[in-house]
């Protein structure tokens, strides 16, 4: 029970890595906001949880909407300890020049702009409180680029360099911030990574992983537990690899 106690809002949270983080929280004590755009997803997790989980719908690349998922989550527990900024999304695999300009615009808010909306909602609570911890869910992407995913892994790398500089820049006021990089997982963005779904494609991604598996929602579960809890009260500004050795 390493986060009873604890307050989490987990963005999407309602599949996947997400889910994986959410089950993991709350099996551990914590009280888990499960924050997805789909609302029905998120009710349907947390009933599963119980009371210790409450949905609710966000659009995270909105401001209005990301403003009113931290107050809703603060006037029901009164205060936040963590944040999992795990929504994420990708452009399938095409060469780089052939990305449209909206799936470009609406990667870079899904996945950067909506780190910044969730610091503006969250971080001057923390602040008041001077305790905190944000967890960014980031990717072995962001490390070692693969082809044809070219926005998306530029994506993940300022979200590795946004970790960094918003833990420098926090740590005297006793916020933690911390990044997990997994490799390809068995989650519903597979598919869009790969283009698509067949034996021989697996094969060739598993060939990039020594360890020979995808990763998987319990293995993100058990590490961002461990980033976000008191066991990892001296850790601040890193981007940990859950990567089965790709990046070595």
């Amino acid at each position: 029970m390493r986060l009873t106690g604890k307050t989490a809002i987990v963005t999407g949270g309602a599949s996947g890595f997400g889910a994986g983080i959410v089950r993991k929280f709350t099996s551990e004590g914590a009280r888990v906001m499960i924050a997805d755009i789909n609302h029905s997803a998120a009710q349907d997790l947390a009933d599963q949880m119980g009371d210790h989980a409450l949905a609710c719908a966000v659009d995270v690349a909105d401001g209005a909407s990301v403003t009113a998922m931290a107050r809703a989550a603060i006037e029901a527990w009164t205060h936040v300890d963590i944040l999992v900024n795990n929504a994420g999304i990708t452009h399938l695999p095409q060469a780089l020049e052939e990305v449209t300009e909206d799936d470009f615009d609406r990667v870079m808010a899904v996945n950067m702009k909506s780190v910044y909306l969730t610091a503006r909602a969250l971080v001057p609570h923390m602040k008041s409180r001077d305790a905190g911890c944000i967890l960014n869910i980031a990717s072995t992407a962001g490390v070692s680029p693969r082809p044809r995913l070219n926005w998306y892994n530029a994506s993940k790398g300022w979200m590795i360099t946004a970790t960094k500089a918003m833990a420098v820049e926090l740590a005297p006021k006793g916020i933690r911030v911390n990044a997990l990089n997994p490799v390809a997982g068995e989650t519903p963005l597979l598919k869009s990574f790969m283009g698509e779904d067949t034996p021989e494609m697996r094969a060739k991604f598993l060939a990039t992983i020594p360890l020979g598996r995808f990763s998987t929602p319990q293995d993100m579960g058990n590490a961002a537990c461990f980033l976000c809890s008191d066991e990892a009260s001296m850790i601040t500004g890193v981007a940990m690899e859950i990567d089965g050795g790709r990046c070595i």
